[in-house]
């Protein structure tokens, strides 16, 4: 029996369940193979990502395995592991441009200096410089000899943790082979105070503190032979303590210093005969340009002559220096002094003496430097008998690791003798050397 009629289009029952069941198979398959295509694309993109996991992995390898080996020496396990290592599509490339050249086929990115620096993880920064001097003319008394490698200075510094560095100077010359310098510095002491134990170099004036290969001319001054002891001067085992001063106004730093009382200058009959230096420094910029840097020094101790003899030194330095921002490596001026006054007692009357010295540099090219000096100094043990004198002297840097360096000395001693002398000198460096007090 017909059931409903076909007329004007509509579909029997029969047929409509004929056209259903033919229809289903294709309108059901649509979600399922749109839920196969969403799973691939996942299936690729965690591929994708678990190879860039794994490259990340092989590049922290290589770079441990790098630091861990000695200097030079490959690393084939981590070089290995990186080579085998799934590689992403080049889309997913994660390595910075410009570092797949040097990174290997690896991929790794590259240790910048690896081999310096893994050859130096538990190492100092360690240099070597040396300081040749000839002269050429005569002195009465002999004065240096011709020729001599005059000092050579081997440094060994490193930041020991976060709250302390430490210094080794020692020094190879002709007469002497010793300790410099070797202290350790506590930057970070309660206080605000700067904390220096150690041999060190006394913190008098300008010229005391500094070593020899720092210094602008060949020799020291005639005041700091005479009346601080030259090259050595009141360098001795001690205790140094530094702080700023606040104020509004200028850059301001005390440093009170306490020896063990054997140095050039001091010498100690007991125990108890310590020697005492104190520096007060004022720095302030004048202009963008200019500086100013004015410091005043004691110094007290006792120099041996006999059990209760002592020793008493005043000093006062000013510095003023002109570098124009623009040609700062073309050009400066620098202009110092520093005068001394000393006061020592001994067997006799006590003696005072007096002296002092004026430099006057000035930078005309990119490595060219000329300079003037002159010398005024008291005897110490006889002030009424004085030096004189006067140095031209001419640098050249080739490099930031040589020098070389000419200078004219001309001498009037107390004892009417005269001087007439050049003296040349070269200084070469290797290795990293911390920077010097500006």
């Amino acid at each position: 029996m017909q059931l409903i009629s076909s007329h004007r289009g509509i579909l029997s029952p029969p047929v409509l369940v004929l056209v259903v069941s033919a229809l289903a198979p294709s309108v059901f398959a649509q979600p399922a193979q749109g839920a196969t295509s969403e799973a691939a694309e996942l299936r690729s993109q965690l591929e994708a990502l678990r190879a860039e996991y794994a490259q990340r992995l092989a590049e922290l390898d290589a770079r441990l395995a790098a630091l861990a080996q000695p200097a030079g020496a490959p690393a084939p396990a981590a070089t290995a592991a990186a080579s085998e290592a799934p590689q992403p599509p080049p889309a997913e490339a994660s390595v910075p441009a410009g570092a797949a050249g040097s990174a290997g086929s690896a991929g790794a990115l590259p240790v910048y200096g690896g081999g310096a620096a893994a050859s130096k993880v538990f190492n100092p920064d360690i240099s070597a410089i040396g300081d040749f001097i000839g002269v050429a003319g005569k002195s009465p008394g002999g004065g240096e000899p011709s020729l001599e490698l005059h000092e050579a200075e081997l440094g060994f510094q490193a930041v020991v943790d976060p709250y302390a560095r430490a210094d080794f100077f020692l020094t190879f010359g002709p007469d002497e082979v010793g300790v410099e310098e070797g202290f350790i510095t506590f930057p970070a002491v309660p206080g605000g105070f700067l904390l220096k134990v150690g041999k060190m170099r006394d913190a008098f004036g300008k010229v005391d503190s500094q070593h020899n290969h720092v210094l602008p001319f060949i020799d020291r001054p005639l005041v700091s032979q005479s009346l601080l002891g030259g090259e050595d001067a009141l360098a001795d085992a001690g205790i140094s303590v530094a702080r700023l001063i606040p104020n509004p106004w200028v850059f301001l730093e005390a440093t009170a210093q306490v020896y063990r009382g054997e140095s050039t200058v001091f010498k100690a009959p007991t125990r108890g005969d310590l020697a005492y230096v104190g520096h007060l420094r004022a720095y302030q910029d004048l202009t963008e340009s200019t500086n100013l840097d004015l410091g005043g020094s004691v110094a007290y101790g006792n120099n041996g002559a006999t059990a209760d003899s002592t020793t008493r030194l005043f000093g006062a330095d000013a510095t003023v220096r002109w570098r124009p921002l623009r040609r700062s490596i073309y050009t400066h001026l620098l202009g110092r002094t520093e005068l001394v006054w000393s006061r020592r007692e001994g067997l006799g009357p006590t003696v005072d003496a007096f002296g002092a010295y004026g430099y006057l540099e000035y930078q005309f090219g990119r490595r060219w430097f000329a300079g003037a000096r002159y010398d005024y100094s008291d005897h110490a043990d006889d002030g009424t008998v004085h030096d004189k004198g006067g140095s031209l002297i001419l640098t050249y840097w080739p490099s930031e690791f040589s020098q070389i360096r000419g200078q004219y000395r001309h001498t009037d001693f107390g004892d009417d003798r005269t001087a007439n002398e050049f003296l040349f000198q070269f200084l070469f460096s290797i290795g990293a050397h911390g920077a010097h007090a500006f």
